[in-house]
């Protein structure tokens, strides 16, 4: 059977919904790994836990944290040579009544195991109606390996990095979990040459999904206009490997001021994505890679009939505007860009104006954004709210996420 087998009609009863394939879910990583796999030599510096009392708080858009704190809470923190990063209950508030879902510490015990357990978390996807998921790191590796990028020592990074990735493609989705953990990995953003020898390394071990920053310039590296990474998008487009783009990845969210509340970076999350689009169209990257397929996580979709409309009258200017393109934005978007979603309304309905093929879904697992265990009536609501039939379900929740991501490699092909 394929998709066009599908047959059309009302938006189907949420039980005949077909198996989701989420393109944003998170894991906590290995609080051993790095002490297991590094030499003994280079162990005291390497990523490893220690427990501690903690405070957090949440101010202008960052998160601070106070080590030793009287009136803190126990915490699991993550030391990496120079770094520390406490893990709070936020990275992985699943389970939690959205009333406990708050800025605390937390160790790993305080969390549901399938956050950090193949196992467990194989058997929360089957609960939840989800047949595959990729998944990003989550602590201190962040969205797109900042935590590495950011070490002085680079061959320690890289060592680390590659410890990493070895096993989000072996272990973490290797075995009972091949075809349904689909491998994301991480790139030495502090080099584009060493970043395009591990994208053909890790497609070389089966991974084709890379996390890479929403804005690598605001991390201190080279520009999207800048054309130096385009050794790595030569790397992607060879090996069919996608860029993917989580919010946040850039290490900013957006705001409006030094006091205002997590909720405000909440609620504008989308502008980081809408940034990193305009460059990724007036860099002229993505006509320079003609094959080459991007994504953004957690980034919803409504925004994308708008800021693509503006560039094409923004293109129109030419050299007026700096911008120098073969086609009009978008038509270079066409099968190339896609946008996720959670629970965004206004953009399935505006479906036909995004595009239906650029449309992917994702649970966020185990985020407080996540919809698990109820991903399925999720997507029944946000599907039937938007008039969408047997087919556009299918589209949105499975179909477009195998031609994005290449899954047929996975044993994934309807």
């Amino acid at each position: 059977m394929t998709a066009t087998d599908i047959p059309t009609s009302v938006t189907p009863a949420a039980e005949d919904l077909p198996k989701i394939i989420s393109v944003d879910d998170h894991i906590l990583e290995p609080r051993t790994l790095w002490q297991e796999q590094l030499p003994p030599s280079l162990r005291d510096r390497g990523p490893r836990v220690v427990r501690e009392k903690v405070s957090l708080e949440f101010k202008g858009g960052h998160y601070g944290f106070t080590r030793g704190a009287e009136d803190g809470k126990l915490c699991d923190l993550w030391l990496f040579d120079d770094l520390v990063v406490p893990t709070g209950l936020l990275h992985a508030a699943v389970g939690y009544p959205d009333e406990e879902q708050i800025n605390i510490p937390a160790i790993y015990e305080d969390f549901r195991p399938g956050t950090y357990d193949k196992t467990a978390r194989l058997e929360d996807m089957t609960a939840n109606h989800v047949e595959a998921a990729i998944n990003y790191p989550n602590v201190f590796p962040r969205f797109a390996g900042q935590g590495f990028a950011e070490r002085d020592d680079k061959d320690f990074a890289l060592l680390c990095l590659q410890i990493y990735n070895d096993w989000m493609i072996d272990d973490w989705c290797g075995a009972d979990a091949n075809g349904r953990l689909i491998p994301l990995t991480l790139v030495p953003l502090w080099d584009p040459a060493l970043a395009a020898a591990e994208v053909r390394r890790c497609a070389a071990k089966g991974s084709y999904a890379i996390a890479f920053s929403e804005n690598p310039s605001k991390l201190g590296f080279a520009s999207m206009h800048s054309g130096e990474w385009d050794v790595l998008w030569d790397a992607c487009q060879e090996s069919d490997t996608t860029v993917s783009m989580h919010i946040g990845s850039s290490s900013t969210m957006p705001t409006t001021s030094p006091d205002a509340p997590l909720g405000v970076s909440m609620a504008l999350s989308s502008q980081n994505a809408q940034g990193s689009l305009t460059d990724w169209i007036f860099s002229g990257t993505l006509s320079r890679f003609p094959t080459l397929k991007i994504a953004f996580a957690e980034s919803q979709i409504g925004w994308m009939p708008y800021l693509i409309e503006r560039m094409d009258i923004v293109a129109t200017e030419g050299a007026a505007a700096g911008v120098q393109l073969d086609r009009m934005p978008s038509e270079i978007v066409k099968g190339r860009v896609w946008g996720c979603v959670f629970d965004d309304q206004h953009g399935l309905k505006s479906r036909d104006a995004v595009g239906l093929e650029h449309i992917l879904f994702e649970t966020d697992y185990p985020h407080t954004d996540g919809t698990w265990p109820h991903s399925r009536s999720v997507a029944h609501r946000l599907c039937a709210g938007a008039g969408m039939n047997e087919q556009e379900c299918y589209e949105f929740l499975r179909g477009n996420a195998i031609r994005c991501y290449g899954l047929e490699r996975f044993g994934i092909s309807v």
